[in-house]
Formats: C-alpha cells, structure tokens, sequence
C-alpha cells in the first residue's frame, strides 16, 4: 500500500514491470519542472514521466490505480510525484469520465454532533474516491428533503448521500430525477434505494440487556415510540425486556420531541410525575438526549449509576468528556461512509451499463462502549 503525501489515491499492486529503456534519462528534468522559461510553473504528467524514467501512460496507470504495474516501477513514479509535487487535474479526469466529481451530503442538521462526525468520515472517504461534498441541510423537513432528491441543488451532482427524516417510497419513487442515491440511518423508505446502516433492533437490544446484565430490573426507556409498531431501537428494547422476564411498561416509556437535551430533561420529569415506581435504569434514543437525562437525575439528588444506570446511543464526543461519562452504542461511522460511497460507486458503474442497480441493504458493525454511567469509576488505592 503507497499514498502521496495528500491522500488523493491509496492503491493495491500486483507485478507487471515497466523499466524504462535505455533511451530514457530518469531525474533529467528536475531543474526545469521548478522553472520553464524563468517562471515557476505547476508540474505535468511529462515531468513525472521524465523523472521517474517512464512512459506517460504508465504514470497515469499509476494514478488511475491500474493493478498490473511492478511495484518497483509504481514506486519511483510515486516518488517522482512526491518530488515534483503533481496533483492530477480533477476537473479534467471527471470531464473525461463523464462525471461531475461532486457528491450531496444530505443530512438533517449539521450542529448535531452525530451529524458533525458522519459528515467528517464522508468527506475523508469520498477524498478518495475522487469526490468533493457538497452538504444540504434540510432541519428534518420533508419539503426540504423531497427538493434535495429530486435535483433541487444548485450544481450538477454525480450522486446523493442522505440521511432522512421524513421521505416515504413513494416521495423516491416520483422524484423525476435518476441521480444515483443512497439512504443512510434508522429513518428511511425501504425498498426503493440502497441503504447503508446499523441493525438498530440489536443494538438497542445490546443496550438494554446490558442493564439487565448489571442487576437492572426496572428500565425505562426515554424517547420510545410506543406508538409506533415497527419503530427499530423501541423493538430492540421490548425485545430484551420480554427476553428477560421483565414488563414492559408503558408509564417507563417516555417519547421526545426531538433529538435534544431538553427533551431528555422533560421526559425524565415525566417519568418521576407519571410512574407508580421509579426505574433503576435508562435506556436514552441518542446520546444528545442522554446528557438530559443524566442532568435531569442529577437536579433530582439522584447518583448516576448507583440509583440510576444510564445507556445512550450514538457515541458522541460529547459523552465521553461528561462526568460520569456515557455507556452507549457506538455505530461504525467510517464503515457506513465506506459502504455508502461503495454503493454509490455502483449505481454509477450500472447506469453506464445501461443498468440499473438493485435496492441493496447493507448493515455495518456496532460496539457497546460501557462507561462510567452504568459502571461505578474505580479509584486509586
């Protein structure tokens, strides 16, 4: 494996050797790729070639990541690349690749630290892809979300990104515009394009049987959906309680309004206003909303995790710098970025082939991360 000193390609090689033949002169020209005619000048595909003692076309091979170079020969031409510092013309590769080299990121809010760090693994992978991001924010709003899929940006894009709220099958399947997509997260239209995500069912079950592990008996949920059957992490965590032998309740199962601290505080307030018994375990929706929820504890007098344990979900920076830092379920964020340029890069492959690509769903690794808030610190001594 061999990158630049950017990051812009990372390739795999396997043997072809082209040594350069006894006409060439490798290092002849380094002087005059700094200065052409007394002026500095942005380095060319010749002077790598000159450099590294190759033809031209192999150093675009090199670059476009061809397998059946030497290594050998990959190596100097990596190394004249680095000396020189050439970086390919990215405009002109997508030009002649038919592509725009854009890419939309559509994501609820920016300011949301989940979000934050999503947007950061797509940007990284999507570097080496070729792509640069452009990012929609749509605050959840479906208006927003249907404009986002249905080519409603300002620039010719090779494909969407998104991660939604509100968009149903049939918002995907009337949208009038055949721009590769790819769903991301809990919240999306099955069937109709592929998704990339966690199995949020077992996660949520993990959560909760890790409470149950811990000697737990009385859990309660904050920003379940009992209304809503099919709801992914709600489903994980009856099923862990069923599981268990322990009820499930629905005065422990306390719904949000939004993704937020504050609604983490109100449900809590709700749940010592409404409940005949007061649970010795939270299950928080997201992390956001578990920071609200161990406030609301600690403004009541009570210790978080000696009266009440607490999980969350989502692995943000956020909870590990808290006091008692936040036990939750950590998604492989990379892994999902990966997997979503992945299939994007697909459907772009089919649609040259006239084809189109199949609905895949594809589910990537999460860890419980266990903390202080369902664990006890240990001290020194």
């Amino acid at each position: 494996m061999r990158s630049t000193s950017r990051g812009w390609m990372s390739r795999t090689m396997t043997p072809v050797d082209d040594r350069p033949g006894p006409d060439r002169r490798g290092g002849s020209l380094r002087t005059v790729v700094k200065r052409r005619r007394g002026q500095p000048v942005r380095p060319r595909l010749t002077d790598v070639a000159a450099i590294a003692g190759v033809s031209i076309k192999t150093v675009s091979n090199v670059i476009n990541g061809y397998e059946y170079i030497a290594e050998e020969t990959r190596t100097r031409v990596l190394d004249a690349i680095d000396e020189v510092g050439y970086r390919p013309n990215l405009s002109a590769r997508n030009l002649a690749r038919g592509r725009a080299g854009v890419i939309a990121l559509v994501l609820p809010k920016l300011d949301m630290p989940y979000f934050a760090s999503l947007a950061r693994e797509v940007i990284e992978e999507a570097e080496r892809h070729g792509w640069f991001v452009l990012i929609r924010q749509t605050h959840g709003e479906l208006a927003s979300e249907r404009e986002a899929i249905a080519g409603g940006l300002p620039q010719r894009i090779d494909g969407l990104v998104v991660s939604a709220r509100g968009l149903r099958a049939e918002d995907v399947r009337d949208r009038g515009d055949d721009t590769p997509l790819v769903f991301l997260g809990e919240q999306y239209p099955a069937g109709v394009a592929p998704h990339v995500g966690i199995d949020n069912v077992a996660a949520a079950r993990t959560a909760t049987e890790h409470l149950v592990e811990i000697g737990r008996r009385r859990i309660a949920m904050v920003g379940a959906r009992a209304d809503v059957p099919d709801d992914q992490r709600t489903s994980g965590y009856r099923a862990a309680l069923e599981a268990a032998g322990l009820p499930v309740r629905a005065a422990w199962m306390s719904p949000v309004e939004a993704n937020s601290g504050e609604e983490g505080e109100r449900a809590v307030a709700e749940l010592f206003t409404d409940a005949d018994e007061m649970p010795d375990a939270i299950f928080a929706i997201t992390d956001w909303v578990a920071l609200g929820v161990v406030r609301a504890l600690h403004l009541r007098g009570l210790r978080v995790p000696e009266d009440v344990a607490v999980v969350g979900f989502d692995d943000i920076p956020y909870g590990r710098a808290v006091t008692p830092a936040l036990t939750t379920i950590s998604p492989d964020r990379a892994e999902v970025a990966a997997g979503a340029l992945e299939l994007l890069e697909e459907q772009i492959q089919a649609a040259q082939r006239g084809e189109r690509a199949s609905p895949t769903e594809r589910q990537v690794r999460f860890r419980l991360l266990v903390r202080e808030s369902t664990a006890a610190r240990q001290t020194p001594g």
